[in-house]
């Protein structure tokens, strides 16, 4: 890539089985507001607590018993399901990560949470961790 793709921590996703459940320890921090939203093309509710900084903490509540955070949540439990990387031009960035052999789990970016354009980067790839690639539609 002949030139710097700005790169910004945008959220950590936790797995949880509810939302409800799950608020409970940020509520503790301090944490009192939590905006929800559904991401249908993942197949989860996800509530958003926002840092001061700006980045987010989502917690991910499965919709379906046959979605990417259900089977996770079987298998794992809850816990940390992926870290989320703001980026100015994804299409770009996924294009040059193919082209380095980084498994990209999408040819297209989909509809995000926050209108934003997503694409995850497999964990195999990323030292075992699942990454995703967001960026807001129209920026």
């Amino acid at each position: 890539m002949s030139w710097m793709q700005d790169y910004d921590l945008d959220h950590i996703g936790v797995a949880v089985r509810s939302l409800e459940e799950g608020q409970a320890f940020y509520q503790a921090l301090g944490f009192e507001q939590m905006t929800t939203e559904v991401v249908a093309s993942e197949k989860v509710k996800v509530g958003f607590f926002t840092l001061k900084n700006g980045s987010r903490i989502e917690l991910l509540e499965p919709t379906s018993g046959d979605s990417p955070v259900a089977k996770f949540l079987d298998k794992r439990g809850s816990g940390i399901h992926h870290i989320c990387l703001r980026v100015t031009d994804i299409r770009a960035v996924m294009k040059d990560l193919k082209a380095k052999g980084i498994r990209v789990l999408s040819d297209e970016p989909k509809k995000g949470a926050h209108n934003c354009l997503v694409a995850f980067v497999h964990p195999s790839s990323a030292g075992g961790v699942l990454v995703e690639l967001s960026q807001k539609m129209g920026g």
